[in-house]
């Protein structure tokens, strides 16, 4: 079996640097796969994204046999690989693969530990273990509270979106990469403590939490005043585009629908083309080469396309959510509102070492229909927006007749 699984969003090589959205190939070996997402980067969340595994061996088969004129990111998989095997523990064989990945010059590669891997698989299904916050960076550099989830140890504390995140477990946090901030508050075990350093207006104050199991709730319906229905993406996890589908097929007749796509760090990219089947009659959702083989992702048959829609978006439109943004716009399915998405498009493929731990390096790049590149560009909405974008965006829903 072949196919992509998902995107890879930013983060610094370094161990334990979470929240990871990966774009990948599935081996032909029949790969484990796994995804979720954290207190993420630009708008991300606390629950995790999936991502395909293939086990040294079978990493090799597929490369194709050791030597020169291999691909960087080849020889630095099979270096880490070597390093594991050299007998090196603990401590000295993380340090090993970090930096035989990090020799590649791939600035999205990782190397996750066994334990961190195993929260990917898991998140798989929606669930991750963290506080309930979703993170972003603002303007001035600073790491704002976003959203916080329903029913989470950060709602139970009283943190509300807008609230500024300073420091997490006493390292400050300004300035620094979202990804690295994520890695600091989500954790492998329900119940360890967490203190965050936070900030409201003038008031400031830390707050120490307990991280827990939780559901991302990754699909939420609601209506709005004017009768169309929006629908938030939080992330693709399991089962999010059937919902998406789902809440289009119930929407009331010729109700408009506007897809709310900020802060959606990614996630399964089958789910997120399942979620386009909704709106779309089949087709071109995007293009992708793995290690210069040229692949495509369509649509089902079978979408509403009578409604009107609106695709609302932010700098943390991420991945899949962006490989989704720029098939409905290409395809003129929908008007994109907001600002301009993050720009992660490329394609890693995960490859299991010989501790059980996992790296990850960059094989290839995705495009829209019109064959746009999005790795470091992002996506530029229709309408620019930065302040006010949902009451935007609900005026250019009210104002779209049926698609012709």
């Amino acid at each position: 079996m072949s196919g992509p699984d998902r995107l890879a969003e930013p983060r610094r090589t370094r161990r334990g640097a979470a929240l990871t959205l990966v774009f990948a190939s599935v081996l032909a070996t029949g790969a484990a796969t796994g995804s979720w997402t954290e207190d993420a980067a630009h708008g991300q969340n606390e629950a995790p994204p999936a991502r395909s595994v293939a086990s040294s061996k079978d990493s090799d088969k597929d490369r194709g046999s050791r030597g020169e004129g291999r691909d960087p990111s080849d020889a630095a998989a099979d270096a880490a690989a070597d390093a594991m095997a050299d007998g090196k523990s603990g401590k000295d064989t993380a340090e090993a693969a970090e930096e035989a990945v990090s020799r590649s010059g791939d600035r999205w590669a990782s190397v996750y530990s066994q334990g961190e891997y195993r929260a990917f698989e898991q998140s798989l299904d929606g669930a991750y273990t963290g506080v309930g916050l979703w993170a972003k960076r603002a303007a001035d550099g600073r790491i704002e509270v976003s959203r916080v989830q329903r029913g989470g140890p950060a709602e139970r504390a009283g943190i509300r979106a807008g609230d500024r995140l300073t420091a997490v477990d006493g390292e400050k946090v300004a300035g620094r990469p979202v990804t690295d901030v994520v890695s600091l508050l989500r954790g492998d075990h329900e119940n360890t403590p967490v203190t965050l350093g936070l900030r409201r207006a003038s008031r400031a104050w830390t707050e120490t939490l307990r991280r827990a199991r939780l559901s991302t709730d990754s699909v939420t319906v609601s209506r709005l005043p004017g009768g169309a229905v929006m629908i938030k993406v939080g992330a693709f996890t399991k089962g999010s585009g059937e919902a998406v589908r789902k809440a289009v097929r119930k929407a009331p007749p010729g109700a408009g629908i506007l897809l709310d796509l900020r802060g959606n760090s990614g996630g399964l990219v089958t789910e997120a083309t399942k979620a386009s089947s909704a709106v779309l009659d089949g087709g071109l959702v995007a293009t992708y080469d793995v290690r210069g083989r040229q692949r495509a992702l369509h649509a089902r048959r079978g979408g509403d396309t009578t409604r009107p829609v609106v695709a609302l978006v932010d700098g943390g439109t991420m991945s899949a959510a962006e490989l989704l943004t720029g098939a409905l716009q290409d395809r003129g399915r929908a008007v994109v509102v907001g600002s301009r998405t993050f720009g992660k498009g490329s394609v890693q493929m995960p490859s299991r070492l010989p501790d059980g731990s996992v790296a990850e390096l960059t094989v290839g790049h995705y495009r829209t229909p019109s064959g746009r590149a999005v790795d470091g560009r992002g996506i530029t909405p229709d309408l620019e927006v930065e302040d006010g974008a949902q009451e935007r965006a609900e005026t250019v829903l009210t104002g779209l007749g049926p698609p012709s």
